[in-house]
């Protein structure tokens, strides 16, 4: 049966609907350089670790690679400081240093959007 003309059609709510899950199938792409089994090495394996699977369980890949083990993963990132996050997937690429402790900034640096009141905080 056709529509017709006479009725326009309202797609809206079921394009929104398919944006939302795929937002939520967003893969995050992530290399952690650390320098060794250092204090600040560990805090930021810990809380990037953390950060992951709360906020991005089962959308994302983090590889930790120790620039002492792996100096030529390093150079050809053009590493300079420890701990970094490299953020290659989702565009825009990210670099954030520290131990990533601050969460929130960590989302902000990450692009990871905070929704609606009631609704998941992190996408």
């Amino acid at each position: 049966m056709s529509r017709g003309h006479s009725e326009p059609l309202n797609s809206t709510p079921e394009f929104e609907k398919l944006l939302q899950q795929a937002t939520h199938r967003v893969r995050y792409v992530l290399r952690l350089y650390v320098t060794g089994a250092t204090d600040r090495s560990s805090r930021a394996i810990t809380n990037i670790r953390w950060f992951c699977e709360r906020y991005l369980k089962g959308r994302y890949d983090l590889l930790v690679v120790d620039i002492y083990q792996q100096p030529s993963l390093a150079q050809t990132q053009e590493i300079i400081a420890a701990p970094t996050l490299v953020k290659s997937e989702p565009l825009p690429s990210k670099r954030l240093v520290g131990d990533f402790s601050d969460r929130e900034r960590l989302a902000t640096s990450l692009g990871i959007r905070k929704e609606k009141e009631g609704e998941n905080p992190y996408v």
